[in-house]
């Protein structure tokens, strides 16, 4: 069996194992067979349903790195199991390369926060993983192109509804940023995609380009960010970086100090996010 037909065969067998309940849905009618209907995992991994049955089929192209990481949240994969799903798409971690696995505990630490914005990113910024209350607050990245969902490009480039800036200068944190992503481009000298990036953040912005002519290096940490949201206004709010060993993945939270305006402001988005999140379930 080749590549594409045990992917194939895997993805259903992942899929027919895993209960509604175990997803995180609620079965509103009987079921003929045990398992995920592929109109599910589309939803769940934010994919389209045409593309999970070509998949199923082994008829589609190998999924990219950023769909095998939301198949693998969909079908609630172990380590092993979605180490062994990338390597099959053609992803396998290679010396020099960013790894996109994400953990299952991971994955649980995020699905289990819910009263706080948070995110996984990989070692160049790229947007793995994240909380209803972070898209709440930073936008819906499900919306935007796989190679959009990137930190530092939208910092750079976007004109997002939700504006951040840190505690000293705007340009004190556009230099952490790219400091950081030197960082990282010093660890993972062959990622082609991390390559890829600096180009289009070079075509793209005078001021990455700028940044990225400096030789400084350093970790993009911890510290207080104000966000301005389109909705609520104003927000300061604690941002709080974790860094996983395995994977050298950044865990990124925002926390507000307790009964603050900015407390209340992130429980007003919560409300908001799950209001969308059930007008959007019942169309």
């Amino acid at each position: 069996m080749d590549a594409s037909g045990e992917l194939a065969a895997l993805l259903r067998a992942w899929r027919e194992r895993l209960a509604p309940a175990e997803a995180g849905l609620t079965a509103h009618t009987a079921r003929r067979t045990a398992g995920l209907r592929r109109e599910e995992v589309a939803v769940l991994a934010g994919v389209s349903v045409d593309y999970v049955v070509r998949l199923e089929q082994g008829r589609a192209a190998a999924p990219s790195a950023q769909v095998c990481a939301a198949l693998a949240r969909a079908l609630r994969l172990s380590d092993t199991e979605q180490e062994h799903l990338f390597r099959l798409a053609g992803h396998a971690m290679e010396g020099g390369r960013i790894s996109r696995l994400v953990p299952a505990s991971v994955r649980r630490l995020v699905e289990r926060t819910g009263e706080r914005p948070v995110a996984v990113f990989d070692a160049m910024w790229d947007l793995l993983l994240w909380n209803p209350l972070w898209a709440a607050l930073m936008g819906d990245f499900s919306a935007l192109r796989e190679a959009d969902r990137n930190l530092l490009w939208l910092h750079f480039t976007s004109d997002s509804d939700c504006h951040i800036h840190g505690p000293g200068s705007p340009e004190a944190l556009d230099a952490s940023f790219v400091a950081d992503l030197r960082r990282s481009a010093g660890r993972y000298p062959d990622d082609p995609r991390l390559h890829r990036l600096v180009e289009r953040l070079s075509a793209r912005s005078e001021q990455f380009r700028a940044l990225w002519r400096r030789p400084e290096v350093a970790e993009h940490g911890p510290t207080v960010k104000r966000i301005t949201h389109s909705e609520v206004g104003l927000l300061e709010l604690d941002c709080d970086i974790l860094r996983t060993h395995r994977g050298d993945l950044r865990i990124v939270t925002y926390s507000a100090e307790p009964g603050s305006p900015s407390d209340s402001k992130l429980a007003l988005l919560a409300a908001i996010g799950t209001q969308r999140l059930r007008a959007g379930s019942a169309d």
